[in-house]
């Protein structure tokens, strides 16, 4: 999949508002109601979206934690939680 890469812009109102512009909205997967984050990092920007950004730095939290646990492929999960149902059900 290519990058989405242009450039647009919108004008800031008195109360500080601004439209953000329906190409950077769909480019973030955003609509009515949905949050964004800003990042600020020295004299840039960043708009994103909020979910996309709280899942992102939660899997950048968790990177490694799986191999911890002792799961290195998707059947080693699928064997724990297996195991871990059959367990529940005995209960």
């Amino acid at each position: 999949m290519n990058p989405i890469s242009f450039v647009d812009d919108a004008k800031v109102m008195p109360k500080g508002q601004v439209t953000i512009p329906k190409k950077v909205r769909i480019a973030l997967g955003v609509d009515s109601g949905d949050r964004v984050t800003f990042i600020v990092e020295n004299n840039n920007v960043r708009v994103v979206n909020s979910a996309v950004y709280a899942l992102q730095r939660f899997q950048a939290q968790m990177s490694g934690e799986a191999e911890k646990a002792g799961f290195f492929t998707e059947d080693d999960i699928d064997e724990w939680i297996t195991k871990t149902r059959r367990e529940e059900a005995r209960e």
